[in-house]
Parts: structure tokens; sequence; C-alpha cells
């Protein structure tokens, strides 16, 4: 175990004597929960006294990636990053391709590693990056923000993929340490949005504060039948990421049947017409899944 703690949280005000109720300040939904309860990404639950999350430093995926499948085409290109996959979601896709990770049943095989130990390895493999990817990088948190500072001595870039929806206190943390990152903009649907657990304000907002802060940003839609698959609503999409910026990369990705969700995979022409579209108001859109 790496010794790390939660620290994006609070004990909630006016509870009588007992063990009380935690708010937790990961993401956008700020779950209140029980002593005994989880919150909705499964992985940080509380016990009387403090909000606990059992798996911080505990890591079920290493691998090393070409940098273009995490993706990202303009940043670093041609090299290859370390990836680190834990367990947990603050999303709740019905097609999730990682569902193993972001929703487990069970507990699969889990390996500690420590912010010098990861440092340590990367160096031997002689790379300069690190991705936390694979389920939702952010219920790392707070092992992110050990490793970032001990990473960047060492001339190790921090990279997250991740759906957005973190709170704006744990971004304003994120933010000094990211030196790249990959955010899913699901649909441009707020309904849809909600459907899939998530929150279209809360994605657009970090995704424009990212931009301000200079971190490299490139977007991913994956286009899913009957959810991101509506013509006006991608063309709304595209508009509003070319308002942010003509030159922000956006990924088109094509969607198979995965987890709960067994819709035909994504309409190749659709995907083509929706690429066609896109390249009228962007200079960098990339297909993806085809």
């Amino acid at each position: 175990m790496t010794g790390i703690r939660p620290r994006f949280w609070t004990r909630e005000p006016g509870e009588p004597a007992g063990p009380g109720r935690y708010r937790c300040g990961l993401c956008f939904r700020r779950c209140l929960i029980p002593v005994g309860g989880r919150g909705y990404c499964g992985v940080r639950g509380a016990e009387a006294g403090a909000l606990v999350s059992p798996y911080l430093g505990l890591f079920s995926s290493r691998a090393v990636d070409p940098v273009e499948k995490k993706p990202l085409r303009h940043w670093r290109p041609g090299s290859r990053i370390f990836s680190l996959g834990g367990l947990g979601c603050t999303m709740g896709c019905p097609f999730c391709q990682n569902h193993a990770l972001a929703r487990p049943r069970g507990r699969p095989p889990l390996l500690a590693v420590s912010p010098e130990e990861l440092r340590d390895q990367v160096r031997e493999l002689r790379l300069n990056s690190v991705a936390y990817t694979y389920n939702e990088p952010t219920v790392m948190a707070e092992y992110i923000l050990a490793a970032a500072p001990v990473l960047k001595e060492a001339g190790i870039a921090t990279v997250l993929v991740s759906n957005g929806q973190f709170s704006a206190e744990l971004l304003n943390e994120l933010l000094p340490w990211t030196a790249a990152a990959n955010i899913d903009l699901k649909t441009f649907d707020p309904a849809n949005y909600a459907a899939l657990g998530g929150s279209l304000e809360t994605a657009r907002a970090n995704i424009q504060k990212m931009l301000a802060a200079g971190i490299h940003l490139e977007l991913t839609t994956l286009v899913v039948p009957g959810l991101s698959d509506d013509p006006d609503q991608f063309a709304a999409l595209v508009d509003w990421v070319a308002a942010q910026s003509p030159d922000l990369p956006l990924h088109i990705s094509r969607y198979f049947p995965a987890f709960r969700y067994q819709a035909p995979p994504t309409d190749l022409e659709l995907l083509r017409r929706f690429g066609r579209l896109a390249r009228t108001r962007l200079r960098q859109v990339h297909l993806g899944n085809c």
C-alpha cells in the first residue's frame, strides 16, 4: 500500500452525533455517502470518521502503448507511453469497453505501485510520460497528485484519459501537473449525457478550463446508435468545438457492441459523413475504430 489517503471530501455539517455522512468532492455529482456505503464510482466509501478509497495506488492494468492509442495524435507523435489503469468510474456508460475495470464484479488482481516505484519503472523503460487510462483516472486523484511532482522532477509527463466530469476544486489541483489529456465528449444532448451518468455542462466547462491553462487537449466522441448519432446534435458539437479553437483535435470513433448495449456497430458511411462535416470547421479530425 502507498499510504495515500483521500482528501477531496467533507463531513456533512449539521449531522447529529453518530456515524454521519460524507460528501465526496471528486466529481460533479458530489455523492453524499453514509457509513458503510459507496459513491456512484463504486470505489469511494465511508467509514466512521472518514471517507475512504481502498484502491488508491492499486492498479489493475499496466502497458506500454503508442501515444496515438490514447488517442493523442498531436502530442509527442511516434512516442510510447506508460499506461496505468485502476478500478471505478464516475459515469455509467452501458456500452463501456472497459466495464470489467470501470464496473468490476468482485476484485481483480491489483498491484500496489508507489509514486517512486512508478518513476523508477518508467525510467527503466526509457519512457518520458505516464497515462492514467483504461478506467476513469480521477477516482485515483490523490495518487495522481502525489505522483505528479515525483514524475516531473524526473522529466516524466502526466497524461489523463478522462471523461472530464471532475469537480472544479480537483481540476484546479490537476491543472499545473497535467501535460496532455484526451477528454471524452460523449454527446451534445444534455439528456443523453445524464442518461450516461454524466453532465454535458461539466464536460464543457472543464474542457474550457484545460484549454485556458495551456494543457495539450484532444477530444473523442464515440458515435453510438441512438445516443450520439443524431446529425443535428453532432453538428452542434462540432460548432462548439470550433468555437473553442478550430485547431482542437477531434477523434470520431466507431462504436461496437459491448457490456449492456447491443445495438449494431456504427454505420461506416455515417462515421465518414460526420468526419466530412467536422472537417468543414476543424483542422484536425481523425476517424477511429474503423
